[in-house]
């Protein structure tokens, strides 16, 4: 389990140990509450944060493979106490 200012989360994969919490706390924001999964890659340097939910998850191979730069670090979170009815309006 990792202990972040946005709560507890489940640390699924951190490949090439890309997982750095304090960039994790910079760039999250709480409308990632609403997922079970969330991605974590470095492009360019930067972080970027994509959520999955329990219908699309298996496609996280995909993502990673169609979206991210060849051979990138990356890490898989899965957060135990998402906010399943919460609901976006726009």
């Amino acid at each position: 389990m990792v202990e972040s200012v946005h709560g507890e989360f489940e640390l699924v994969k951190n490949f090439r140990e890309a997982f750095v919490l304090d960039d994790f706390n910079k760039r999250y924001v709480e409308f990632f509450d609403i997922y079970p999964y969330v991605v974590g890659d470095y492009s360019g340097g930067l972080l970027r944060l994509k959520g999955f939910s329990e219908d699309n998850y298996q496609t996280i191979p995909d993502y990673i493979m169609e979206s991210c730069a060849p051979n990138c670090a990356y890490y898989i979170l899965k957060n135990p106490n998402y906010d399943k009815g919460k609901i976006i309006i726009e």
